[in-house]
């Protein structure tokens, strides 16, 4: 993994944290349950992107171009809908096959659906959809990292793992080529 790519993982679960209630078991004095409420009604990116968090968010995982800006708001939508973190596991692992469970939480149909998104309002439909189906529980750090680098490559090592085969997922980019910025699902693509 690069550094680049867990610093977002690290600096999003901290920004999710901080407006939490509780920090490590303890009421959080600068707790925003009503920005999280906010990020939660927002029905597009573009209103997300008005929040004072939403670019709070921006500035911890240090971006500086705008166009990083609707990508940035679609994690702080998703992410506001999390209830608790599980960092145990891969994001999609909360919802695919496991060991335990043959059938996955998230449908075949929903799973395409949510593999096929290709611009930003769809993926923070689809990926909200996919937080309320693993219960609010995912890994926040790589929702945040798959979130901002959503690819090709990003999807096919979601689907190793929706079909716990995460042993053959794609390995991680080395240092020198390592996604440098999120691949913009929302412009058009040659066909």
């Amino acid at each position: 993994m690069s550094a680049e790519k867990s610093e977002i993982a690290a600096d999003a679960r901290r920004w999710w944290q901080l407006l939490q209630r509780t920090l490590n078991g303890r009421p959080n004095p600068k707790a925003d349950p009503g920005a999280l409420a906010r990020l939660r009604h927002c029905a597009a990116p573009v209103e997300a992107m008005c929040e004072p968090v939403t670019l709070d968010l921006f500035r911890r995982l240090r971006r500086s171009t705008p166009k990083d800006l609707p990508r940035v708001a679609v994690i702080a939508m998703v992410l506001a809908h999390v209830r608790d973190d599980a960092p145990g596991q891969k994001a999609i692992q909360a919802v695919g096959k496991t060991r335990e469970r043959a059938e996955p939480k998230l449908s075949r149909l929903r799973f395409r659906r949510l593999l096929a998104c290709r611009d930003d309002d769809e993926l923070a439909r689809e990926m909200r959809r996919f937080v309320a189906l693993a219960g609010g529980t995912v890994n926040i750090g790589d929702l945040a990292e798959s979130l901002f680098y959503w690819s090709d490559r990003t999807r096919a090592r979601w689907a190793f793992y929706y079909h716990d085969a995460g042993f053959a997922a794609p390995e991680p980019k080395s240092e020198s080529e390592s996604e440098s910025a999120p691949v913009p699902v929302s412009e058009d693509r040659p066909s």
